[in-house]
């Protein structure tokens, strides 16, 4: 027998436990539907990790996220310690970002789709979004947000400076591109790479490299190359026309929020971000498996939040951190059947509690197998 995949889940702040809590349940009850042996070990990560540790991120739960087959991570931050400056490199001062150059996460797939039950919660007329079904790669342990050196200083006329720099290398390019190219096989065949090629040198060799990557390696794959602010524009008018978005750290960040309109809700959006390329039947082991919303302090506590996200996060934790597709579409088609029956959070224009929305799930996940 083969032994259990080790699950770690990290709550993180404000809603975050709520909707990790979600995710849990359904990952126990998908496990053992599908006969998938999992060991699941609870840790603190973000806000909830400096008020016990006095650090965003231990080194334990760093060994912890090591040895594991996955992790779940709920959201993390919230105003209470957004004061708290720490000197040194953002790692120090950022959990997740610390477990993400940690275990070398790079591949970061941020899917959104346009949900039948949902078309009403868009701004899109249904012709518009029906059928929408996009994926962004996102290049998720380089560029801006961890270039060196950064930081602040005063400078001799009183003024603050601040700065970071924006750097890639070839080989971080060309990894980010094939993950890419790789999703599209699985999909559609079409990839569309974003950047800022017209003013930024790290953007001109991004274009550069991904062209090459594309035109070696992956000649069956139709790829074209897109301006990103002229992207935003695009993608937003006519979703339907895209496929797979390949973006650096900041750009990914960005398309991957917008994209969420054609879902209706960020509290809709998972994501999985992988030490390597996701490729069907090759199970990838280390995985941070998220939702891609906020800690949202507001409705922390209230029982209100939307689990979706969490939820289908750990659809694609089956998919790509234990080699179960089946899983993953049937906790897909749980979450479908909630979304029809009307079982809606506030973010969706609904009044169902984020208990409510879970055990529809898992009762059409009993259903459904």
């Amino acid at each position: 027998m083969s032994r259990p995949f080790k699950v770690l889940a990290l709550g993180g702040d404000h809603i975050g436990p709520e909707v990790v809590a979600s995710g849990l349940a359904v990952l126990r009850h998908a496990a053992e539907q599908f006969g998938v042996a999992v060991e699941i070990e609870e840790d603190l990560l973000g806000g909830a990790s400096w008020d016990v540790h006095g650090t965003f991120c231990t080194d334990a739960v760093v060994a912890k996220a090591r040895a594991a087959d996955a992790i779940l991570v709920g959201a993390v931050g919230g105003p209470e310690w957004d004061g708290i400056r720490i000197d040194g490199p953002i790692t120090e001062s950022d959990g997740l970002t610390r477990l993400r150059i940690e275990l070398d996460v790079y591949n970061a797939l941020r899917p959104a789709r346009a949900w039948p039950a949902l078309v009403a919660q868009t701004p899109y007329r249904q012709d518009v979004v029906d059928g929408a079904d996009l994926l962004v790669v996102r290049e998720n342990s380089g560029g801006i947000y961890y270039g060196e050196p950064r930081g602040r200083e005063v400078l001799s006329d009183g003024q603050i400076r601040g700065f970071e720099i924006s750097e890639y290398r070839t080989g971080e390019i060309e990894r980010i591109a094939r993950c890419a190219f790789e999703a599209a096989r699985g999909r559609r065949g079409h990839v569309a790479s974003l950047d800022k090629s017209n003013v930024m040198e790290s953007g001109k060799l991004w274009r550069e490299t991904v062209e090459r990557v594309g035109r070696d390696e992956y000649p069956d794959v139709e790829l074209r190359h897109l301006l990103m602010d002229y992207a935003l524009f695009a993608v937003a008018r006519a979703p339907r026309d895209f496929d797979v978005l390949l973006a650096d750290n900041l750009f990914g960040d960005l398309i991957s929020d917008l994209i969420a309109v054609v879902s209706g809700s960020l509290g809709m959006l998972p994501s999985a971000t992988l030490p390597a390329a996701a490729r069907p039947g090759h199970p990838v082991k280390g995985g941070l498996y998220e939702p891609t919303h906020g800690s949202a302090p507001d409705i922390s506590g209230q029982g209100i939040a939307n689990p979706i996200g969490a939820i289908l996060s750990v659809a694609m934790m089956f998919e790509h951190g234990f080699g179960q597709p089946l899983a993953a579409r049937a906790i897909e088609q749980a979450v479908d059947g909630a979304l029809n029956a009307g079982q809606l959070p506030p973010d969706l224009g609904g009044a169902a509690d984020t208990a409510t929305v879970t055990q529809m799930v898992l009762h059409n996940l009993s259903s459904n197998t």
